[in-house]
């Protein structure tokens, strides 16, 4: 990956919507050189697709919180199998330290949240969790 393809990264990241006829006006090289790369970047993995970032409207309207989950030995297979299935888990990263997993959750309802958290207490396997409720966004640099 060079400085073209860099250049291109952070153009689509700032906003997946660009034109490759703008990126191409932008970066100073032919549509079609623009085109060719992002097709290689696609086809490498390197961009692995696209999506939408919500405005801080719908973003407010979410509550979020993050899970601290303790998991049984080999039983980690099984529990993230679960956790894949609960659509308001976004995000499940292993860490090091008394916890297996680090959730990040969002829900519509504080009685949603609730639901989901006794689920996710509920999956064979899960040995304790513990929950941290996002209250407000100090800051947040992936917005």
């Amino acid at each position: 990956m060079d400085s073209l393809d860099q250049k291109i990264l952070a153009a689509l990241s700032a906003d997946a919507r660009t034109s490759t006829t703008r990126l191409a006006r932008r970066l100073g090289v032919a549509r079609s050189t623009v085109q060719a790369r992002i097709r290689r970047l696609e086809k490498t993995g390197t961009i692995a697709g696209y999506t939408i970032r919500l405005g801080a409207g719908a973003r407010a309207r979410r509550i979020r919180a993050t899970v601290l989950v303790q998991i049984e030995p080999r039983a980690s297979a099984g529990v993230l199998h679960r956790l894949q299935t609960l659509p308001q888990v976004e995000a499940a990263h292993s860490c090091s330290g008394r916890f297996d997993l680090v959730l990040r959750l969002a829900c519509e309802t504080t009685r949603q949240l609730d639901e989901v958290l006794d689920r996710i207490g509920a999956i064979p396997g899960v040995r304790a969790s513990e929950s941290l409720i996002h209250l407000s966004t100090r800051f947040d640099r992936t917005l």
